[in-house]
């Protein structure tokens, strides 16, 4: 197939998506307007862009973004820190804030990402939650769905502290977590110990529903800047919402115990933060178009995909399932070659610190490591799945579309 064939097939798969694509140019309309609100609500001006160091007190501008963060939300407060190296930090840093000596940290959506694995002790750590004496269990989904009945047996006979739900799929081949779901669960599982604490990893799903976790009873909710609300701006960072009292003790396992909050230079990271979370709706509508037409286009090549082209988005992560590690390999490398930076280089398999498998990983990304940003990922197991996410404009998206199946035609 050459170039004029696959852009031909772009063209005819686009005719049929048009409905869908309106769907989603109307969720973006409402999200920017709940951003432009908490924007205006929070009286924010120039002066939110000034830069603080050192120990970084009374930062006015850090403050903004952070009762902007929680009115978007609907939370009670948030902290959204430069501070964060990613999610899988904030996670780490929320886990250790939330949990003490005994107490019982419960999974109910499986094992979590790979990058976890270490910080719960999983995988075996000298840092790890469990050398600290925290306890771990999960229980695995069904069907792609909560195991309602053996959840709240567990709850009733053991003494769970935090509950933490991974709503993306990770590297694994279940489907992502809708909001509706969470809801049903949550709700049952307050109305045996409303104690529990409810934490959900929310990274890739910010903006695709127009419902979050917060509006449905969790108490604390995580993600990443590098992600779908930096918007392709922020340079790094990661946000937690939530519950005022939690908010705090994540601020005090950040920087440290009497200080919390107070610190935290935002050496001038507010303006990316605060115009990637500005641009945030067009960028994930962007993500989820390009998603969309990869999954339609795949589907007519003869590949499965998950989900398919006309299922309920969400998160932007789109998986096309190749059950051939050479072809999986070459996708990703046609991603790489179609990405605006570093496109001559061939990204191979290799160990990744956090991974137990090799990764092959395209990110020819602006922002090293951005996944709101066209990449595209996958370990070297079986059923050999390419996991790709992004797109800063659906432009770029189709581009490296193309580029990606021009280089798995070669083969």
């Amino acid at each position: 197939m050459n170039k004029n064939e696959i852009v031909t097939l772009i063209k005819n798969c686009e005719k049929e998506l048009e409905s869908q694509f309106k769907v989603i140019d109307d969720n973006a309309f409402y999200y920017s307007e709940k951003v432009l609100k908490a924007m205006q609500n929070n009286n924010l001006s120039e002066g939110a862009f000034n830069s603080t160091t050192g120990y970084g007190y009374n930062d006015y501008g850090r403050e903004v973004i952070e009762s902007i963060y929680a009115e978007v939300f609907g939370a009670e407060d948030a902290i959204v820190r430069n501070q964060f190296v990613s999610g899988s930090h904030a996670l780490s840093v929320t886990l250790f804030a939330l949990l003490r000596p005994n107490d019982l940290l419960l999974s109910i959506s499986g094992t979590p990402y790979d990058t976890l694995h270490e910080v719960i002790g999983i995988k075996e750590n000298n840092s790890s939650l469990k050398s600290f004496g925290v306890l771990y269990d999960e229980i695995d989904l069904l069907d792609n769905d909560f195991q309602d009945d053996k959840i709240l047996d567990y709850i009733k006979n053991n003494k769970v502290k935090v509950i933490e739900i991974q709503r993306s799929k990770g590297y694994s081949t279940r489907e992502s977590l809708a909001i509706e779901k969470l809801m049903r669960i949550i709700k049952k599982i307050k109305s045996v110990d409303e104690s529990i604490i409810i934490m959900i990893d929310n990274c890739y799903c910010e903006m695709v529903e127009r419902i979050n976790p917060i509006e449905v009873g969790a108490d604390i909710v995580v993600g990443s800047l590098i992600k779908n609300l930096g918007g392709g701006i922020a340079p790094n960072g990661a946000y937690v919402v939530g519950r005022h009292d939690l908010i705090d003790l994540v601020g005090e396992r950040l920087t440290l115990p009497g200080e919390g909050r107070e610190v935290g230079p935002t050496l001038g990271i507010n303006k990316s933060i605060l115009q990637g979370l500005f641009f945030a709706p067009s960028v994930v509508a962007s993500s989820l178009k390009t998603a969309i037409l990869t999954a339609k286009v795949m589907e007519k090549l003869g590949y499965k995909v998950s989900p398919k082209a006309d299922d309920n988005r969400v998160d932007i992560v789109q998986n096309i399932i190749f059950e051939d590690p050479d072809n999986l390999i070459k996708f990703v490398q046609g991603i790489q070659t179609g990405s605006p930076v570093d496109s001559s280089s061939i990204p191979i398999p290799a160990p990744m610190p956090g991974y137990d498998d090799r990764v092959i990983m395209a990110a020819g990304c602006f922002t090293q490591g951005s996944s709101i940003e066209l990449s595209c990922d996958g370990p070297i197991r079986e059923p050999y799945i390419a996991y790709m996410q992004g797109g800063l404009t659906y432009d770029y998206g189709k581009l490296g579309l193309i580029k990606a199946i021009e280089f798995l035609e070669e083969k």
